[in-house]
């Protein structure tokens, strides 16, 4: 499960919005839009095309897109 939290806060400091990184990763707004609000479910291709928008670390991207869920 993604950590959505901390995605929204990296798009946020690298100054984009979700209709640009949408963009930027090929795929609908309103698609990005749902995965952020429903715990986030991206395909290793998405996360990896996100990753490379942000220019995030590999590790940075693990800790993002397969974080522990604690209940």
């Amino acid at each position: 499960m993604c950590d959505t939290a901390k995605l929204r806060g990296k798009i946020i400091e690298k100054g984009l919005n979700q209709t640009t990184l949408a963009k930027k990763v090929g795929i609908d707004r309103s698609t990005l839009n749902r995965k952020l609000k429903d715990g986030g479910t991206f395909t290793i291709e998405e996360a990896n095309k996100i990753a490379i928008a942000l220019g995030i670390s590999g590790n940075e991207a693990i800790s993002i897109f397969f974080a522990e869920v604690v209940a």
